[in-house]
């Protein structure tokens, strides 16, 4: 099978918070809808017994292939990141983030898809969370970069996630080569900020009520990103289009996560 481009949606998933059923009924209606070739999800929780595998869930009900790796211990289960694919994932590895806590370990989950044309490597992370941890995420993104940098791969790749900061941070800064952490410089495309130049493009809205539970936090913040590598000569990384999805709730005012999530178009062959 061959895709020329990837229709690529992240949505943090807000683990097992009720309504769960009706919650998780709405993400499987929006992907049947919107339908995406690929999808990385935050917040993915399993409880044996208990709770199955949410990415699993999602996945056998929406038709993809899919991989899931654990974060952190959660509830008798744990928490982790997912990547849903509806074409073949043939190789995927986890890679813990610095500043990795008992109660708090961040990881990168890399999958790599195969397309007729070529391989590409998709990524999904979920950075640290508190106000305060602007150090911890710079030092995450780093090592983040210098995962993807050290990967060969003749396509675009493509970073999606909840990376916990606003884009003026200087841990998105440094993502879209706006400054230089650690000796360090990259560049990637903010698939957003591309299509929507100066659009706030909130993903954690105080219009949400779900965000209320944490309003210590801060809402009315982008969070949530997806990052293409540069866009080439070719046409390869050009993001023709991002959207903002589950932003609307059910008719019994139900929304799917805390979070928005984000669809975007991206180029992955040549012209």
């Amino acid at each position: 099978m061959s895709v020329k481009i990837l229709r690529c949606l992240t949505l943090n998933l807000w683990g097992a918070e009720p309504p769960l059923e009706q919650r998780m009924a709405g993400v499987i209606q929006g992907l049947r809808t919107l339908a995406p070739d690929i999808v990385t999800l935050q917040e993915v929780r399993e409880v044996p017994g208990q709770l199955p595998n949410q990415a699993d869930t999602l996945a056998r009900a929406a038709g993809f292939d899919h991989v899931f790796a654990p974060a952190t211990p959660f509830g008798g289960g744990h928490e982790g990141l997912a990547v849903l694919s509806r074409l073949a994932i043939v190789e995927h590895a986890a890679l813990e983030l610095p500043h990795a806590e008992p109660k708090e370990r961040r990881i990168l989950l890399s999958a790599r898809i195969q397309n007729e044309q070529g391989n590409v490597w998709v990524h999904t992370t979920h950075l640290n969370y508190r106000l305060s941890h602007g150090k911890q995420r710079e030092d995450q993104v780093s090592a983040i970069e210098a995962s993807l940098a050290g990967r060969t791969c003749d396509s675009p790749q493509i970073l999606m996630g909840d990376f916990n900061a606003r884009p003026e941070s200087d841990e998105i800064r440094f993502l879209r080569g706006l400054v230089t952490l650690a000796g360090r410089r990259t560049y990637f495309q903010d698939a957003w900020e591309r299509v929507h130049p100066g659009d706030p493009g909130l993903t954690w809205p105080r219009s949400n009520p779900y965000t209320a539970r944490l309003a210590f936090l801060e809402p009315d913040r982008r969070l949530d990103y997806i990052f293409v590598t540069p866009m080439r000569g070719d046409g390869r990384g050009t993001v023709h289009s991002c959207a903002i999805v589950f932003d609307k709730p059910d008719a019994d005012s139900v929304y799917a996560s805390d979070h928005f999530g984000l669809l975007a178009e991206i180029q992955v062959e040549p012209n």
